[in-house]
């Protein structure tokens, strides 16, 4: 797994302050997407130990409120085991922090995947830039869903994210 940068203190995409791992790859190329050069599966740096250690030191921080994965595509083919391993590992290990997942893929086609069912939110579809709007929480375009896992899960239904 490859990735472009790991964001401290973000503010934009989840509640509270949250570290985000912005990964390398992405098969949905979306017009008008604002991180293009994410979408490169070999672009960006291999995701190691150190990277790891980074990561977690991050996530142990108190006022940290959780992790984002974003991208590129968290949950692109060349990712999804490995986004999955450390999803189980967080949620282990900082089951205090809230764990959130933006991707291209609706839900009704990952919600088989287990890890993602220790997840928190899913921020779910493809960014169509002529539904853009900039006034909405933590999603780019009005298509896109801010999903609440675990009551999604329990009402075998989407909920929707209450404050999205």
């Amino acid at each position: 797994m490859r990735y472009h940068n790991i964001t401290k203190d973000d503010m934009l995409n989840g509640p509270g302050l949250r570290v985000v791992l912005w990964l390398a790859a992405c098969s949905h190329g979306c017009p008008g997407c604002h991180n293009p050069i994410t979408w490169d599966p070999n672009g960006g740096v291999l995701f190691d130990e150190d990277a790891k250690k980074e990561l977690f030191e991050i996530l142990s921080r108190e006022y940290i409120s959780g992790i984002t994965f974003s991208g590129g595509d968290p949950l692109h083919l060349n990712n999804r085991k490995e986004v999955g391993d450390l999803i189980l590992e967080i949620s282990k290990l900082f089951p205090q922090k809230t764990i959130w997942v933006y991707t291209g893929y609706l839900w009704e086609e990952i919600q088989e995947f287990y890890p993602i069912r220790k997840a928190d939110v899913v921020v779910d579809g493809k960014f169509i830039e002529k539904l853009k709007d900039k006034s909405l929480s933590w999603k780019g375009s009005s298509n896109q869903r801010v999903i609440d896992i675990k009551k999604s899960l329990v009402s075998n239904r989407v909920v929707l994210f209450e404050g999205a």
